[in-house]
């Protein structure tokens, strides 16, 4: 008996084919193999009228992989999808039984949350039907993103200088420019503090008679020095051990935001690497994945995977080291739950297998190991001491702390900043009253909020309800791509068009490009994956609200000048602007249609060498596909070409053309080399 089992990437069918055996042919679909159609009403795919019946066509360039997976499923005894355990594998696993003609009877979904040996095998032998729920959920999320996707960005284009909008890049983009206009509105307020410093601390000025004190010019600053003296009389000496909790381990969204702000990783290159760890690394002995599925916003941890980190923390720092969560409750079908990132398993150190990664490789995986071990550690203990102090009134305050136990921080210390602060032993000192040094007024201004950054952004979108953790790298680099914002500083900032293209969009469709709009709809979505909601109700919905302010922003929304060159046009005398087309910017006549004047633009051809065959110029040309080639400015008459550039020198044998070949000098028609 024959069984093929199709994965998403070529990298995981590779890890798994090795855990499951000569019975088993792994291959992969490459990830999606079919897409909406761009056919029908505004090329949308969708059969708006009759129920939102989606039309689907193979994506361009995958109708080779589908006839390969068509007769590798139909010499198979039976076709297992094991694709991703999300709602986009569990659509992936859905296009491939309705492409390759399965049934149920054939065939069988499984799912996995890591790609180790006991957790592939095991998976096996708990298949199950497709989750149409999830299905339908992915299904509605593209049309969704289809429809708003194609008429904004269709919108933006004919309207202003934008490129796209989209249901969530739209949204992340209004946070940066609202932001950016909270900072350009922005009156800073001038405020003072008041610091008394001792011999071995500083305390501060916090209360006045019981009542917080807010100190708003230098002229009220110096009424206070003028009443305070540099005896200070202890008040109160609070000692209060304390505990300091590990934090939750890694999320989607958390690693990224961690992985930024201390490995200085962009969110799409921690997910590429993340994708790499998961899928399977070979590490000398074995093939593995090294860390569970990257794309959760799930913190559970299986029982299983908790019990074997609690004895090796036993077993290598001692039994007070052990913490004392517990695992989560198990779902009946635990192979369907998702778990938190965590590595697969708590023996591969990091320094064990570090000889095997890259260098960025083995930075992620670190993160993710120490995290994920200081999470089932122990709590760290803190003693921390306020002191309390009275002048004339006026009442200051010196905190400090020390750590009693170091607990997670024993191996987390390095990510989190834990600096002791030592107060002296004021319960047994020998007198009541302490002398300042010295006590000095400082002058502050209050800050605006700061602006975004990839970590920021993410934390303040996933807070919001916006997106899903499988979006937030590509609305990153959407926004960037398009030119929306720019990142300075490892920090946002909207550009002109990135301000032009929200106003216009809240003008016309304040109502449906906002947070609340869009937190309220992933609800909805998560609400038909939980088959709750029906997900037709929920398109048209949104399509009866949507459609009337798409209609109207076509007629009304004041469309973007075209920009001026400072040029007449020889016909006609209007002024030249600059205009978009297909191909590009050119200049044309501001007079169009009546005047249809384009100007020429004549570029320099840069002449790399003399042709052998005709003495014309030989340049760079490109092919049909882009390719760059070098041959004579005389064709068609002369068809003289080659892949490699010419140097301009002759062959001192044959007097053919010396091109760089390789990194060497060469004649490709004798084989001279110089």
């Amino acid at each position: 008996m024959s069984e093929l089992v199709i994965v998403e990437s070529p990298a995981k069918s590779k890890t798994i084919e090795k855990y499951l055996g000569k019975n088993y042919h792994v291959v992969s679909s490459k990830g999606h193999i079919r897409d909406l159609a761009t056919t029908g009403k505004y090329g949308l795919g969708i059969d708006i009228e009759n129920g939102f019946i989606p039309t689907y066509v193979p994506i361009k360039g995958k109708s080779k992989d589908i006839a390969t997976l068509k007769k590798l499923a139909s010499a198979s005894d039976k076709v297992i999808l094991a694709t991703d355990p999300d709602r986009e594998g569990e659509a992936i696993s859905w296009h491939l039984y309705d492409e390759l003609g399965l049934n149920e009877e054939k065939s069988a979904r499984v799912v996995f949350n890591e790609i180790t040996k006991d957790v592939v095998v095991d998976a096996m032998k708990h298949p199950r039907k497709i989750d149409m729920d999830l299905v339908k959920s992915q299904e509605t999320r593209r049309m969704l993103d289809r429809i708003i996707g194609f008429r904004l960005s269709k919108l933006m284009q004919r309207k202003t200088g934008g490129k796209s909008a989209g249901r969530v890049q739209s949204v992340a983009l209004k946070l940066v420019v609202d932001r950016e206009r909270e900072i350009l509105a922005f009156i800073p307020e001038e405020y003072w503090t008041i610091e008394a410093d001792f011999k071995d601390f500083t305390a501060s000025l916090e209360k006045y008679h019981d009542k917080k004190i807010e100190i708003k010019t230098e002229i009220e600053a110096n009424a206070i020095l003028e009443k305070l003296s540099k005896s200070f009389k202890i008040a109160s000496v609070e000692e209060k051990e304390k505990e300091k909790k590990p934090k939750d381990p890694f999320r989607t969204s958390t690693l990224q935001q961690m992985a930024a702000n201390r490995l200085n990783f962009s969110s799409s290159k921690t997910m590429q690497i993340a994708q790499k760890l998961y899928e399977g690394m070979n590490i000398g002995s074995e093939t593995v994945g090294l860390i569970t599925y990257m794309r959760t916003d799930s913190t559970r941890l299986s029982s299983t995977f908790v019990a074997d980190v609690k004895n090796y923390i036993s077993g290598k720092y001692g039994q007070e080291y052990v913490g004392s969560i517990k695992a989560s409750k198990e779902p009946k079908n635990a192979q369907d739950a998702h778990e938190a990132i965590r590595p697969t398993s708590i023996m591969r150190t990091p320094e064990s297998i570090k000889e095997y990664l890259s260098s960025d490789e083995y930075k992620l995986y670190r993160l993710i190991y120490i995290r994920t071990l200081a999470y089932l550690m122990s709590n760290a203990k803190t003693l921390a001491t306020t002191l309390n102090l009275e002048n004339n009134g006026y009442m200051f305050k010196a905190t400090g702390s020390v750590l009693k136990f170091n607990g997670y921080l024993k191996v987390y210390g390095e990510y989190e900043e834990n600096e002791d602060i030592l107060l002296p032993d004021f319960k047994n000192y020998h007198s009541d009253v302490l002398i300042a040094d010295k006590i000095e007024k400082f002058q502050h201004f209050t800050k605006p909020a700061p602006r975004y950054t990839e970590a920021s952004l993410i934390k303040e979108m996933e807070s919001l309800g916006i997106g899903r953790p499988s979006t937030y790298a590509t609305i990153m680099k959407t926004i960037l791509d398009r030119g929306y914002v720019r990142l300075e500083d490892k920090k946002f900032y909207p550009t002109e068009i990135g301000f032009e293209t929200t106003d216009k969009l809240q003008e016309f469709f304040s109502n449906i490009v906002n947070v609340e709009y869009t937190a309220n709809m992933e609800t909805e979505l998560d609400e038909i994956a939980d088959h709750k909601i029906n997900n037709v109700e929920v398109l048209q919905k949104f399509y009866d609200e949507f459609a009337p302010l798409v209609d109207k922003a076509f007629k009304e929304m004041a469309k973007k000048e075209p920009e001026k060159t400072g040029e007449a046009c020889p016909e006609c005398g209007s002024d030249l602007v600059l205009r978009k087309g297909k191909y590009g910017e050119f200049t044309a006549c501001s007079n169009y249609p009546t005047c249809k004047y384009i100007k020429k633009e004549t570029k320099e051809i840069k002449k790399l060498a003399t042709c052998p065959k005709c003495k014309h110029d030989i340049i760079a040309r490109k092919t049909k596909k882009g390719k760059t080639f070098y041959g004579c400015s005389n064709f068609p008459k002369c068809n003289y070409a080659t892949w490699y550039e010419p140097t301009g020198e002759t062959c001192p044998k044959c007097q053919n053309l010396l091109v760089t070949k390789n990194k060497h000098i060469l004649c490709e028609e004798c084989g001279y080399i110089k």
